[in-house]
């Protein structure tokens, strides 16, 4: 009985591994990094159709307290990838790269809907700038130095074209922003040293679509537009991945 056993567990061992082999066989990895009031479970759709497609995709759970935490986390997730890392940030998660991307192993930028600092600028600055004619995000007063999105508008403003259920529930289980992240200023570009993408959503009502085209031109970045609410991995989930894997290639 123990060799039958011990045969079984060689079997399923040996399966698991060539299954997960098949999976990561592109020389690229791909780190996700969410935004604001969100988790990495937003990125499921996209990191399966990237994994199907033979990346190795790894996702990074940010505090999203201050800045410098989310950079350190997202750092740490970037040493854990096999290869070279194409490093993606949505909405907030655009800081984040921004910061985090000069190491070494990045070998790409790509930004979804996202904030792209210069030296010396915070998401805050941008946030708050005048765009008239825009919507911005619907933000209720800092609590105990933390923002949240007023509820009843987050379906419509974050996410308009997902299924109103799963936005709901994204409202009603927000993780609150600190102010430390949103106040904090970004150091040393990584835009200014790496070849950079960006995805400009035309129909966001949580970053001005004008400030993402400035950011992106800014940043010299190869640009698409679609037209998608700011929760555009929900909502586009194979065009977010078709451009990821575009930002991959030799």
């Amino acid at each position: 009985m123990k060799s039958a056993v011990t045969g079984f567990f060689a079997v399923m061992i040996t399966a698991a591994s060539a299954v997960f082999g098949h999976a990561a066989d592109k020389p690229v990895s791909i780190v996700l990094v969410h935004g604001a009031f969100v988790d990495a479970s937003g990125w499921q759709a996209v990191h399966d159709i990237l994994s199907a497609d033979g990346y190795e995709v790894l996702a990074v759970q940010n505090p999203t307290i201050t800045l410098q935490g989310d950079v350190d986390a997202t750092r740490q997730v970037i040493g854990r990838a096999s290869n070279p890392v194409v490093l993606v940030g949505h909405s907030y998660g655009g800081a984040v790269i921004t910061e985090a991307g000069s190491l070494p192993k990045v070998k790409s930028l790509v930004y979804l809907a996202a904030f792209a600092p210069e030296a010396g600028e915070a998401v805050y600055d941008i946030a708050t700038a005048p765009t008239p004619g825009e919507d911005k995000a619907p933000l209720l007063a800092p609590s105990d130095g933390f923002l949240l999105v007023d509820t009843a508008k987050f379906p419509t403003s974050f996410a308009a074209d997902v299924d109103p259920a799963k936005t709901r529930f994204m409202a009603e289980s927000q993780v609150p922003w600190g102010l430390g992240a949103l106040q904090a200023k970004v150091t040393a570009p990584a835009w200014k040293d790496k070849p950079t993408y960006f995805m400009v959503t035309k129909n966001d009502h949580i970053i001005p679509p004008s400030q993402q085209r400035s950011m992106a031109a800014r940043a010299g970045a190869k640009v698409i537009e679609i037209d998608s609410s700011h929760a555009v991995m929900l909502s586009h989930p194979q065009e977010v991945a078709d451009f990821i894997a575009s930002a991959a290639a030799p």
